[in-house]
């Protein structure tokens, strides 16, 4: 795990300026604190940081062939590298150092741009091909890496997070009101898009190609789902599933360096630790607690897993004071505002696992994989409501509007009649109505020709719904949008503040693509979700763990802190008429919903808190010059 930078002056064939790179590697040190590398000819520039995970003394970069000719900077790791080094052996291909670098370098050699699916792993990385004067610019198939970017007058730069792209100096970023837009109903900012006007993500399995003057972006990875043609047989299915789960956890263990596990209390991470223990152990294990009130809560149930499993149980207590006074730097590791619940208890996590471990394992995955949150149930069953008479539905959706709060219902019965498709899960991932959030803005901020729909952003995406019914339809948007945007990019963010690599085993490509072939009566049936996930679960995990309901890392207290904040000090960063949000947005609609949620009326916490976070981002950017002046202006 490390992070990348490079500029390319791909137009005017001027030279790079060395001291650019490096002020850009620099700006990500925390990424890679071991070792830092720096290749410059001419108008191509990379910079590397690295954190040394595998080939602790072979692995230094830009790495490139014996020749000179390719040349990789890579973030990440290849879980098969081993696999294609000896494929690549036999097509003539010699190899001088252990480290999966050098099977992008040679495996590019010999397939170009279509050794990206020969990979199995995580990745950000750069090639630049002397020979034909081209570069690459790559994500991972699943997004769990990030790269920025920006282009300016036929420039090229980029890096692993923004902090990179602005160290290279060019205009002043300015908020993009879409992003903001999108960002205010759904938590996250979808690629390709930033917070920033004229700096973008680059999608999950897309690459930016450059050459011949010209810079296009392609999606270099088009799984389709392609259903198994006979009925599969359940424990067939359980056991080849649980097959793939083991040999990912036995690829995502590959470390020359110490590994830990992020423990929550609940089936994922449990099932996790129990895969590991089949290739060692015991592991470092490390779980968030919040204090007395809340002992027997999500600490407890993971000290009793980590009891039954047999791992070294490390705890972290975090209390609503330091929540509260941690959240603007959280907040500055991000660079882009995301208001979910786990993001304080990511950042303290790693925090204290990095002391023991340079890797930990996380049990992010199943959720999205198998259908584990309460709107995957309305989604599966929601041709039945559909089929419903419209005046009958007609009347239930009136009598579920007219209940105080309960929000979430609201809006759940509100889009699963939406017919057409996208719309419909776009409704669903929403945490407010459209109209709503388009009367926060000042009426001079959007223009009418902008696209604030998320919908506009997965349509390329459309392709790989073929052979997907309502469910798996939008399970596949979850993991090519909401996953790698959101919760993938501030585990990231955070896990890399402290030098930490976290590895994601159940988003091991051959479990994803094995799942996404499965009927959704193997991912929730009779109203329970998870279901062939749960039946793996049972070959590892007691009843009393199986039982627990869902927490992550006690999101439910930390969601709490954000409802409790709503009557404390925060709040004023809504009502006070100089709060920077106010040059986008208008005062009177957000006190409205302020008084609303106060009243008992609304349950707004969610987005307000999201308003709140934008503040602290806002103000935290007007703190670190001379960003401010553009952004804020």
């Amino acid at each position: 795990m490390c992070g990348i930078a490079g500029q390319f002056n791909y137009s005017s064939g001027e030279p790079v300026d060395n001291d650019v790179i490096r002020r850009m590697v620099r700006s990500i040190a925390h990424r890679g604190p071991d070792d830092e590398g720096v290749f410059a000819s001419g108008p191509i520039g990379l910079g590397f940081r690295r954190l040394s995970i595998i080939d602790l003394a072979g692995g230094h970069q830009p790495m490139s062939d014996a020749e000179e000719t390719v040349w990789v900077i890579f973030n990440g790791e290849i879980y098969n590298f081993k696999e294609l080094r000896a494929e690549l052996e036999t097509h003539g291909h010699r190899f001088r150092t252990n480290c999966d670098t050098e099977v992008i370098v040679c495996g590019y050699k010999e397939w170009g741009t279509e050794v990206f699916n020969h990979l199995n792993g995580m990745f950000g990385l750069a090639i630049w091909d002397v020979k034909k004067e081209r570069l690459v610019v790559a994500r991972d198939a699943m997004g769990i890496k990030l790269v920025y970017y920006r282009i300016t007058n036929g420039q090229l730069t980029f890096g692993s997070e923004i902090r990179a792209v602005l160290a290279a100096g060019g205009p002043s970023p300015e908020v993009d009101p879409v992003a903001l837009n999108l960002f205010l109903r759904f938590r996250y900012t979808p690629s390709p898009l930033t917070i920033f006007t004229g700096i973008r993500k680059l999608a999950p399995g897309t690459m930016l190609v450059v050459e011949n003057g010209g810079c296009r972006e392609e999606r270099w990875y088009n799984f389709k789902r392609v259903p198994f043609l006979s009925h599969k047989d359940e424990n067939d299915a359980a056991q080849e599933l649980l097959e793939l789960y083991r040999a990912a956890v036995k690829r995502h263990l590959l470390s020359d360096v110490p590994v830990g596990i992020l423990l929550s209390g609940g089936l994922d991470s449990g099932l996790l630790l129990a895969l590991m223990n089949e290739q060692g152990g015991p592991w470092p294990a490390y779980t968030i607690g919040y204090g007395s009130t809340f002992q027997d809560d999500e600490l407890s149930d993971a000290a009793k897993t980590a009891s039954v499993l047999g791992a070294r149980h490390v705890t972290v207590k975090l209390d609503r004071a330091e929540f509260e006074r941690s959240l603007p730097k959280i907040v500055e590791c991000l660079e882009e505002p995301i208001a979910a619940s786990s993001i304080v208890p990511m950042y303290f996590i790693s925090q204290r696992a990095r002391q023991d471990v340079k890797v930990a394992l996380i049990g992010q995955g199943p959720d999205e994989l198998f259908g584990g949150y309460k709107r995957h149930v309305g989604v599966h069953y929601g041709h039945l409501w559909r089929s419903l008479p419209t005046g009958f539905r007609s009347m239930l959706r009136y009598a579920v509007n007219e209940l105080p709060r309960n929000e979430t219902l609201k809006r759940g019965v509100a889009s699963l009649g939406t017919e057409n498709r996208l719309k419909r899960y776009q409704d669903v991932f929403s945490l407010a109505p459209t109209g709503m959030i388009n009367g926060l803005f000042r009426d001079d901020v959007l223009s009418n020709g902008d696209s604030h729909d998320l919908v506009d952003y997965w349509r390329d995406l459309i392709p790989q719904m073929v052979h997907t019914d309502g469910a798996g339809g939008f399970q596949l948007l979850e993991i090519r949008s909401s996953l790698p945007d959101e919760l993938l990019m501030y585990a990231d963010k955070l896990s890399m503040a402290h030098s930490l690599e976290v590895r994601v085993p159940y988003l091991d490509r051959t479990v994803v693509e094995y799942v996404q072939c499965l009927g959704s009566q193997f991912k929730v049936r009779n109203g329970s979700r998870k279901w062939l996930h749960r039946r793996v679960c049972q070959n590892y995990l007691p009843a009393q763990i199986l039982r627990r309901k869902k927490r992550g890392f006690a999101v439910n207290v930390v969601d709490e802190w954000f409802r409790s904040s709503l009557k404390g000090e925060l709040p004023e960063l809504l009502s006070d008429e100089s709060s920077l949000m106010f040059d986008l947005l208008k005062p009177e609609p957000v006190r409205k919903l302020l008084r609303a949620h106060r009243s008992g009326r609304q349950d707004n916490h969610k987005l307000l808190f999201s308003l709140v976070m934008f503040e602290q981002w806002l103000r935290g950017i007007r703190s670190r010059q001379p960003l401010a002046a553009g952004i804020v202006d």
